[in-house]
């Protein structure tokens, strides 16, 4: 049922994009023409003057809604900028008026302008300049407009604010600043009599109340409200007399199905004004039936059911156009939220565009809606109470809006508090990010040790900014750990991560170098793009809202897995979940994909909303035989919750299972020595190794050398050669070095089939970023990887959520996250690898693990230059195997201060690996 509804309402807005623009329709429903494009990429010409940068001083053309800058204008600049440009645009647009408006009232409206805008209409002053860059605001231009001629509408556009509050909350704040009419410029048109707006306040029992505003009111009589579509929807009247300006409607509505994240049912508000029982204006508004509270020490609840926000801050932002969006990219964003589990999006800085809004409601995303200002008292407080009416009343009636927020880091205006309300018929709570304030903390980026303090007070906990994210750190590195203390506290409300994407800017004045202001912008989970970095699926997987604790599968396993059901609403009859049996691919092989033996849908579980259940996956009796089982778990819109993977363990480790060892006829095998090396020959393969380390020194197949060489060694540590010593049995060849210190022994095994295994040990204490042992390999060499583990994207020791067990391959890249964005990355640290083929300019080498919980090292992770606590401080490594990997901070915490898993690996004792090589020469 929810599926159809929201289908159906998909259909409905999108109708309503299309008629939006149109003259045609009944004569007493409010007329709307564009006079910009819809969006980005509909744009229309208008004329432009640009008075400094690039291409000024002439007047020619832009696209409009644009940022200037992006259509190769002016200056750029970031907020942190102490001098900014100052640039002003002038604009010309010559558009005719129907002669059917003649009767009516023409308001003209900008959705935004940055950021001081002055407006003439035919010579004629629309009305006093708006100061202020992210809101709606109108003028009357009814007297302006001629019909029958051509209308000539100007403006100039100040990027610089003359208002030093406007331009401390708008422009010295940590984001890319422009200029330019950026959201969409029309036309509205009403009868002489007319509904301005209405402000809903709508129940999840049905209430519902409509403070309705009026204009112009002479002879109209009455207004009626209907819920379309809902039997004992209405209609609500009240009465009206000439002059009132403000009524208010209200009423009960039967059978409604109330709004939340999960279940965003909405409805339609029909409004009539009447005179003499005919209707003189109509007008048409979504709104969802919720009742959203605050209890204090207790915490949120949406229809009477406690929630918490899994949220994410998010820029309006488009690299190639700034802030001037469209609503194809509003509902991919809302998409990408949802796709990680997410229930919540804070609008930082700023209100976004009102179809972000509309996404928000119909796909199911809680809002905090912000004013913008940033860490210094701003917006003074005569601007601000006109700022806050335009944003307030433009949004106030989305049901997926729960909070305001003033401003943001200490940009409050505390007088403007009270405003809020006065437009607000539902009274939400207003927030000062960064403060405690109005019951609820909002304390930004917080250590572990500070957010357990917190969890265990009596106040809601609610961190509207925590793990900042930087290149590759935050975000997924430490949530599990904070989640956990979290949803075990009383008070803990959630979060907001910052944040959702790399504002990196197309910069037109640098042949289209993507620009992230060095570190201050490449702190997202996706790319500017849209890219999904590692994280991405860390999140997903720690807020997926079904949770299954099953590590690994049991010997006696029947395939009876207990979930846990982390929805608030939704119960898991409503979801269905795929099962897969499936054999990984072989090293040496041409397989491409895993193949899958069996598979079968399973309807969802019986389990409530908080509770715990078991779901039955009905194996066949020879599932063992297969290599892995996958569980995918779909929600009733058929969208996946998150796949588990459990790799099914043989008697036989992974080192041995492909290790062929019978020798070739005639195998020709031979040990020589000299004074410097000690060399095996096993037909084709040449192994040899040092007589001053131990380690492997050089390799040759096919005649031909592949470089990889110096170890194993230990990553860190002294150690010394004591011995070195080879023996052959039957046709297999042993070497094998004895050391002192951090390593103790590499013991080599050379089959006849050229196959080679390595058996090893080495002792650490104390605590350790890295530990395990290492090889040179040329990165200059390398081209690809191809492996069976758990991936595509590395992981951190605070961040190994995400990975799926499958083959995988990703190409070598000297990338860092945040400045490039060809992801999965190369560099880093892989876990669960059975097998992995190192494609190189020489040949391919192959390694099998014989080791659990080792993690496959591949060179130094590259993580961006960055001095602070992103910065991955582990020696050069080449390929390695390892017991234990460095945690990642954010940009304000260390690993360490994160929480556990972020702390460093506690090494005692003496650790033993063993792995498997196979060389095979390039073409």
């Amino acid at each position: 049922r929810m599926s159809k509804m929201l289908k159906k309402h998909s259909l409905a807005s999108v109708l309503a994009i299309l008629s939006f623009g149109l003259h045609s329709g009944s004569c007493e429903e409010t007329k709307v023409m564009y006079l910009s494009g819809m969006d980005k990429d509909i744009p229309v010409q208008w004329e432009f003057y640009c008075t400094k940068g690039r291409k000024s001083g002439e007047w020619t053309t832009i696209q409009v809604p644009s940022n200037w800058e992006l259509q190769g204008f002016g200056t750029y600049n970031y907020g942190h900028d102490t001098e900014k440009s100052n640039e002003q645009g002038k604009y010309r647009y010559r558009f005719d008026v129907p002669n059917s408006w003649e009767d009516k009232v023409i308001n003209i409206v900008f959705e935004g302008v940055m950021t001081d805008t002055e407006v003439w209409v035919n010579g004629t002053s629309a009305g006093p300049r708006h100061q202020g860059g992210f809101y709606r605001f109108k003028y009357d231009i009814t007297e302006c407009v001629k019909f029958g001629r051509t209308n000539l509408l100007e403006m100039t556009v100040s990027k610089v604010s003359a208002n030093a509050s406007v331009e401390a909350a708008e422009r010295k704040a940590d984001y890319w600043v422009f200029g330019g009419i950026y959201r969409p410029v029309y036309l509205e048109a009403f009868p002489k009599q007319f509904i301005e707006r209405a402000a809903i306040d709508a129940r999840a029992d049905g209430s519902i109340t409509v403070d309705v505003y009026l204009k112009n009111i002479t002879t109209a009589d009455k207004i009626l409200g209907t819920v379309l579509g809902m039997d004992g929807g209405g209609p609500f009247s009240a009465q009206v007399v000439k002059g009132q300006n403000k009524v208010t409607l209200s009423g009960k509505v039967t059978g409604v199905e109330p709004w939340s994240a999960e279940t965003p049912h909405l409805y339609e508000l029909e409004l009539r004004l009447c005179a003499d029982n005919k209707v003189i204006h109509k007008t048409k508004e979504r709104f969802g039936f919720r009742t959203f509270e605050v209890r204090p020490g207790r915490g949120l609840f949406l229809n009477g059911q406690k929630i918490r926000f899994k949220g994410v801050n998010r820029h309006s932002f488009w690299p190639d156009s700034g802030r001037c969006l469209s609503r194809k990219i509003s509902y991919e964003d809302v998409r990408l939220i949802k796709e990680m589990n997410m229930n919540a999006v804070r609008m930082s800085h700023y209100p976004p565009d009102v179809h972000f809004l509309e996404a928000c409601d119909e796909l199911g995303l809680y809002v905090l809606d912000e004013l913008a200002g940033w860490q210094e008292p701003s917006y003074d407080t005569d601007i601000g109470r006109t700022l806050v009416r335009e944003m307030v009343t433009r949004d106030v009636s989305h049901p997926c809006i729960l909070f305001w927020d003033n401003a943001n880091e200490g940009g409050w205006n505390r007088e403007l508090d009270v405003e809020f309300g006065l437009y607000d018929p539902q009274k939400r709570r207003v927030l000062h990010p960064w403060e405690n304030f109005n019951d609820v903390d909002t304390a930004h980026y917080r250590n572990y040790e500070t957010v357990q303090r917190k969890l265990q007070g009596s106040t809601l906990y609610m961190p509207t900014e925590f793990l900042h994210g930087l290149y590759d750190g935050g975000h997924g590195a430490g949530l599990n750990d904070y989640w956990e203390l979290m949803v075990t506290s009383p008070v803990g409300a959630g979060g907001f991560l910052w944040s959702l994407v790399d504002e990196g800017v197309v910069r037109t004045d640098k042949n289209g170098e993507i620009d992230t202001d060095g570190n201050h912008a490449p702190d997202g989970i996706l790319g500017p793009y849209r890219q999904k970095e590692g994280s991405f699926y860390a999140i997903k997987e720690i807020w997926s809202p079904i949770r299954i604790d099953l590590e690994e599968l049991p010997e006696d396993f029947t395939g009876r897995i207990h979930v846990q059901n982390q929805y608030d609403f939704t119960n898991l009859n409503e979801f269905r979940f795929e099962w897969k049996l499936a054999n990984l691919p072989k090293p040496l092989g041409r397989e491409n994909k895993h193949t899958v033996l069996h598979s079968d849908t399973v309807e969802g579980c019986d389990v409530e909303a908080g509770g715990k259940g078991v779901l039955k996956l009905n194996l066949p009796e020879e599932w063992r035989q297969a290599g892995v089982l996958y569980a995918t778990a779909f929600d009733p819109l058929d969208r996946e919750v998150w796949t588990w993977s459990w790799g099914i363990p043989e008697e036989c480790g992974y080192c041995h299972r492909y290790v062929r060892r019978e020798s070739k006829k005639n195998a020709k095998i031979s040990v020589t020595e000299d004074e410097k090396k000690l060399v095996v020959t096993v037909d084709e393969l040449i192994l040899s190794f040092s007589k001053e380390t131990g380690e492997l020194a050089e390799v040759k197949k096919s005649g031909r050398a592949i470089s990889m060489a110096k170890g194993p060694r230990p990553v860190t540590g002294d150690y010394r050669l004591t011995e070195l010593n080879h023996w052959r049995k039957k046709d297999d060849i042993f070497v094998e070095a004895k050391y002192q210190g951090s390593l103790d022994y590499a013991k080599w095994k050379i089959y006849p089939s050229g196959w080679v295994r390595l058996d090893y040990q080495y002792e650490r204490d104390g605590q350790l970023d890295l530990m395990g042992i290492t090889f040179d390999y040329p990165e200059s060499k390398m081209v690809k990887m191809k492996w069976v583990g758990r991936g595509p994207y590395r992981v951190w020791k605070n961040r190994t959520k995400g990975g799926r067990l499958d083959l995988w391959s990703n190409d070598y890249k000297d990338h860092t996250p945040g400045l490039t964005w060809d992801y999965p990355e190369f560099r880093g640290y892989y876990q669960d690898w059975h097998w992995v083929t190192f494609k190189t300019r020489e040949g391919n080498i192959t390694l099998l693990n014989g080791t659990e919980d080792t993690f496959l090292g591949v060179y130094q992770p590259k993580n961006g230059p960055d001095p602070r606590s992103t910065k991955v401080n582990v020696p050069e490594t080449g390929i390695s195997l390892l017991h234990g990997i460095p945690a990642i901070g954010t940009k304000f915490n260390k690993a360490q201060d994160l929480g556990p898993e972020g702390q460093k690996n506690e090494a005692s004792g003496k650790y033993t690996g063993s792995v498997c090589f196979y060389f095979e020469a390039g073409m």
